[in-house]
């Protein structure tokens, strides 16, 4: 069984469909000169940088709603979003698609989904043809057709369609082959002749005066007998000349003469221009401000299209609404000074960052509760300072009954006391008076 099988499983879209009319279609849907612009250096050298930052995203699935606040509550998206499929992660995916939407302004990836509908892969497409299709049902396809002259159709509400440059077309962006490809034949004419030029001076041209008119076959016949004899190497040692009577040698100089190089940095310093680089990023020699104006202007208008295009495909309008998203986390601190990782610090102290989000800013691994957020200056986690409040009013509680109950015991004596005391002046009373009847008596 085939890749492609493979993939669609028991799918099979390619029976009953007809061609979707599009209200503006400039261009058959070609995408087969990307790979003619991948081979050049420049553009490759464009390229890396962005495709490296967009694999090292962090991807989450947040469901945030009026009654619950959860991350990653689904285990088989959480797996689809870590582990895409079994040929790559999910850094290499996003790669792959950052390089197929720089090359051909459209990048296309399958998600595979399960019986129930729920997401179980998702494949990259590197197609070099997409027709737009429809089916008797009314289901707009999607029709693939690569290098090996394969053909895949596929719902449109399955694929990932990261576009842009979009603009003529009602659903691709238009691809970059029209301003890049004439800068190309700059280039290339550039190093070709530089070629040329080496390849012609690799070894000595010698001219050869003849001193006596020749006809054309002992012209020939002479001059392939000296290059014979004395122009190639055979592993003998130093080889020994002659002169010639018939004949005198003049050596032509070298001819040294290199391209103008202003023609060849114009063509690049364009080329980073169409793709919103420049030298430092290109050669990862950027600062932190650098850095910071490329990640405004070229990681985070892509990360918010991949956070769109994810979440829009994942799930249904009704979990959409339920506050079901995925979230790309692009962290712009990443090349920061140590000086400003240093200051966010203050952060953690004001539990807007936990201790292990701001030890991963610093490049140190986590530890154990490490995202536990701290509150102010005080290091006790907040739900242990919770169970050690609650833990004083216990105690408080505690103290004050057992004061109650002290105080309530002594007041129990006091009135014991007293009742004492008068029982015993009454008893005295009752003995004192019989002893004065007497008396009276």
């Amino acid at each position: 069984m085939g890749l492609i099988d493979w993939i669609m499983g028991k799918m099979n879209f390619q029976s009953s469909t007809s061609s979707f009319e599009l209200l503006n279609d400039e261009g058959d849907g070609q995408l087969t000169l990307g790979d003619t612009l991948f081979k050049n250096d420049v553009i490759r050298a464009c390229i890396r940088p962005k495709a490296n930052a967009i694999g090292k995203l962090k991807v989450t699935h947040v469901r945030e709603n009026n009654r619950e606040c959860k991350i990653n509550p689904d285990p088989w998206i959480y797996n689809v979003l870590q582990e895409p499929n079994p040929f790559m992660s999910r850094q290499l995916l996003l790669e792959k698609m950052v390089t197929q939407l720089d090359l051909n302004s459209n990048a296309f990836a399958f998600i595979k989904r399960n019986d129930f509908g729920y997401p179980t892969a998702i494949f990259p497409i590197p197609c070099t043809k997409v027709e737009v299709l429809e089916n008797n049902q009314g289901l707009i396809l999607l029709k693939f057709t690569f290098k090996t002259k394969n053909v895949l159709i596929l719902p449109y509400s399955d694929i990932i369609h990261l576009r842009k440059d979009f603009n003529s077309n009602d659903l691709f962006g238009t691809p970059p082959y029209d301003p890049l490809l004439p800068l190309l034949e700059v280039i290339d004419s550039v190093d070709d002749s530089i070629v040329n030029n080496v390849s012609n001076n690799r070894f000595m041209n010698w001219l050869l005066n003849f001193k006596e008119v020749l006809d054309q076959d002992d012209l020939i016949k002479n001059t392939n007998e000296f290059v014979n004899n004395y122009m190639k190497y055979t592993g003998d040692g130093v080889k020994a000349g002659f002169s010639e009577p018939t004949y005198t040698l003049q050596q032509v100089p070298a001819s040294n003469y290199a391209p103008e190089p202003q023609r060849t940095n114009d063509a690049i310093r364009r080329i980073l221009m169409f793709f919103n680089t420049n030298e430092n990023i290109v050669q990862s020699t950027f600062n932190e401000d650098q850095w910071n104006a490329y990640n405004e202007a070229v990681i985070n208008p892509l990360v918010i299209q991949l956070n769109n295009e994810f979440t829009r495909k994942f799930f249904t309008p009704a979990e959409r609404k339920n506050g079901n998203r995925i979230v790309f986390e692009a962290s712009n601190l990443e090349f920061a000074s140590i000086a400003t990782k240093l200051a966010f610090s203050i952060m953690v102290e004001r539990a807007s960052l936990t201790p292990n989000e701001w030890r991963s800013l610093m490049g140190i691994g986590p530890i154990q509760r490490g995202d536990v957020p701290l509150l102010k200056t005080d290091t006790a986690p907040i739900d242990q300072k919770e169970r050690d409040r609650e833990f004083e009013l216990r105690v408080e509680r505690e103290k004050k009954r057992e004061e109650e109950i002290e105080k309530c015991r002594q007041e129990c004596l006091e009135e014991c006391k007293q009742f004492k005391e008068f029982c015993m002046e009454q008893q005295k009373k009752l003995l004192e008076k019989p002893e004065t009847d007497d008396k009276n008596s």
